[in-house]
């Protein structure tokens, strides 16, 4: 039956590779060919504002607001809440609605270098439309879409912007505004509502941007239709073999963003209106083009390049620095996995950010950070000392893991995952203030946590009794390896920063250390756990321990546990996640073609039409994993390139190069931005 799944899935991506463009562009994706049975949407960003695309024309699938939660639906948590749809519009050409039904040429295309989308059609014989959206990177909390008509024959349009509350939202408020200035009028449609339990306030506005070509702009008009929706239009005459632009600019923020978001909201989007069209997408060009100072360019094989600018692209855009934020399994490309943080941030998106991008990777640590207090209330609460990070968190810091799941109350190695991604962004920067004002508060009470956590049996017997593994099929168990290994890191970085900061380190962390047992098979592979048997394995779990723990260093160990359990993580039903820590592995090891294999394998079974989205599972359907894609990217920086991060900042060991890669190039790492290659 596996052998069955397995063809099926790459008998799926033989197809659905056919369906994309057949010339590889490093920088567009293109889909030509458009099935609305078998879309999955793709999502422009900038760090805050989420916008997920749609199958037909005129619509997006959702608008998601970044740090924005509230406890209704599954699970009896926090999760992420859908805001207002800012951009649904609709266009009528000669009374007639646009839609999927009447237009013919549908195209769209993902821009990645300049986080733009654009949709292309041909309306008859009559028109034809271009339109294409951005999720502002200058301004956090504004979109934009410009829209374009060019007219084959005489035609009259009327426009319109459609504000559309989503089903959870309540107490749902519309306003619309029309401010008379010299030489414009700004036009505000503007809606408030109330989150399910009313503990946070969604406002959203926007507004027509008509170009300054036009000297006269055409009057607007209100209409309201009901509680959910409202939308504001003009009426346009076109000659034929002209063409007429117009845009919208609009602001989605909430209570969780700022204390006033009502008035916020409409502030923002005038401030967006008097700036202009094109100085918008100026700004917004010069702040992605900042952003790709940092890039990774591989000569050689051009659809590699564009799948990891894609990646590289989805975690730019589902975060940015200052934001005080991390980053949930799914980014900002819906409502996955409720918007919660778990290790995919710290251990897998975290480590590619940090190097390409120190600054928005404070802004992670941060998160974490300014959560602390919290942990320690949950480390108390389970009769432990110091900090315990929640499996998963929201907003307020607290475990948000459903009741039902034993990862919220068993799965500790979170903690450490958390020290480790503090750790590595002191030895990346080496900024001594900020490991004193932060780092060694999360180390140190981190530290304190394995100290009370393990059992202590005797020498040698510290034991980590009763958890789940990273391999979370492994539940209630004792003595997990990464756990364990985790643990023994933890309490070593917080020793080493004792040691930087002049400070006198806890001798028992040093004992604790020692005596936490990683444990073997008689034949010398590291036992994922103390009653482990050989059994399937969701997710790598030992093989961490090589990379990204460095708790086992000899080569020939690496390999061992490596050609152990690789043969044990199934086709089927796994995220991705796991083999691209096999590729960064093999990759250091110096064995191209297993390293190519399995750099391959993390992500291009789980590819989805027509933008090549990765989906958590090979033969998934919930896109954008950016886990998977913060391991496959770490398999390129730190296996392929040969970073390495150490105590004493980035530095690159031998790299290795799979057949058909002429170069590697890493721009723009670190703090001082260095430039890295592998020929």
């Amino acid at each position: 039956m596996r052998r069955k799944f397995t063809q099926l899935i790459v008998l799926a991506y033989a197809i659905t590779s056919c369906c994309f463009a057949q010339s590889v562009n490093p920088w567009v994706i293109k889909a030509d060919r458009i099935d609305p049975a078998n879309y999955y949407g793709v999502t422009v960003a900038n760090g805050m504002l989420g916008i997920i695309s749609a199958p037909e024309p005129f619509k997006v699938k959702n608008v998601v607001l970044a740090g924005t939660y509230d406890l209704y639906g599954r699970g009896r948590v926090s999760n992420f809440l859908n805001s207002f749809n800012l951009l649904n519009m609709y266009l009528e050409i000669n009374g007639v609605r646009i839609s999927a039904q009447n237009i013919s040429n549908f195209k769209q295309e993902l821009n990645m270098q300049q986080a733009c989308f654009t949709t292309t059609f041909d309306y008859k014989d009559e028109a034809s439309i271009s339109y294409t959206y951005y999720a502002l990177r200058q301004l956090p909390f504004t979109a934009l879409q410009n829209i374009s008509i060019a007219a084959k024959k005489d035609i009259s349009i009327t426009a319109a912007s459609v504000m559309e509350a989503p089903d959870a939202l309540k107490d749902v408020q519309n306003y619309y505004n029309a401010i008379d200035r010299p030489h414009t009028t700004i036009q505000l449609l503007t809606s408030s509502a109330k989150s399910p339990t009313g503990k946070v306030q969604l406002c959203a506005s926007t507004t027509f941007l008509f170009t300054e070509a036009h000297t006269e702009e055409p009057p607007v008009i209100h209409e309201m239709w009901d509680n959910n929706m409202h939308l504001a239009k003009f009426a346009k005459a076109i000659k034929a073999g002209s063409t007429y632009s117009y845009a919208v600019a609009g602001t989605s923020i909430s209570s969780a963003q700022h204390p006033d978001p009502l008035n916020e909201a409409e502030r923002l989007t005038i401030f967006a209106k008097l700036e202009g069209t094109n100085r918008l997408i100026k700004f917004h060009q010069n702040a992605w083009a900042d952003l790709w100072k940092s890039d990774i360019t591989i000569q050689g094989d051009a659809q590699s390049q564009q799948d990891v600018h894609s990646m590289l692209y989805h975690l730019y855009s589902f975060s940015r620095s200052g934001t005080g934020l991390s980053l949930s399994p799914m980014g900002l490309s819906g409502l996955g996995y409720n918007g919660h943080v778990f290790w995919d941030a710290d251990l897998w998106m975290f480590p590619a950010l940090l190097v390409l991008h120190p600054e928005i990777a404070s802004s992670m640590i941060d998160y974490r950070f300014n959560r602390l207090a919290e942990a320690r209330r949950n480390a108390f609460s389970h009769g432990y000392r110091g900090a315990m990070f929640p499996w998963e968190s929201a907003d307020a810091g607290v475990e948000e893991t459903p009741v039902w799941a034993l990862s919220g109350p068993f799965e500790h190695h979170i903690t450490a995952c958390v020290a480790l991604a503090a750790w590595n962004y002191y030895c990346v920067t080496q900024d001594k203030q900020w490991l004193k004002d932060k780092g060694w508060p999360i180390l140190s009470a981190t530290a304190d946590f394995w100290a009370s956590r393990v059992e202590r049996n005797g020498p040698g017997h510290y034991d980590i009794k009763n958890v789940v593994g990273a391999d979370e099929w492994a539940e209630n168990v004792d003595n997990d390896a990464f756990t364990n290994a985790a643990a023994q890191a933890n309490l070593q970085y917080a020793i080493q920063a004792a040691k930087i900061l002049g400070l006198i380190p806890d001798a028992d962390w040093q004992a604790v250390a020692t005596n936490i047992p990683v444990l073997r098979f008689a034949d010398g592979v590291t036992r994922e756990h103390a009653t482990y048997t050989g059994e399937g394995i969701k997710q790598g779990d030992v093989n961490l321990l090589a990379y990204p723990l460095k708790t086992i260093t000899d080569n020939a160990q690496i390999k061992k546990d490596l050609a152990y359990y690789e043969k044990r993580v199934p086709n089927e039903g796994t995220p991705a996640m796991t083999q691209a820590i096999f590729a960064l592995q093999y990759a250091r090891l110096g064995d191209a073609p297993k390293a190519w294999h399995f750099f391959k394998d993390a992500y291009e079974p789980n590819l989805l039409a027509p933008f090549r989205v990765i989906a958590e599972t090979k033969g998934g359907t919930n896109p954008y994993f950016a886990t998977g894609a913060g391991g496959v990217l770490q398999s390129v920086l730190m296996g392929f390139a040969g970073l390495d991060i150490t105590a004493a900042g980035i530095v690159q060991n031998k790299g290795l190069l799979p057949a058909g890669w002429q170069a590697l190039t890493i721009t723009g790492v670190g703090v001082n931005k260095q430039t890295y290659s592998v020929k």
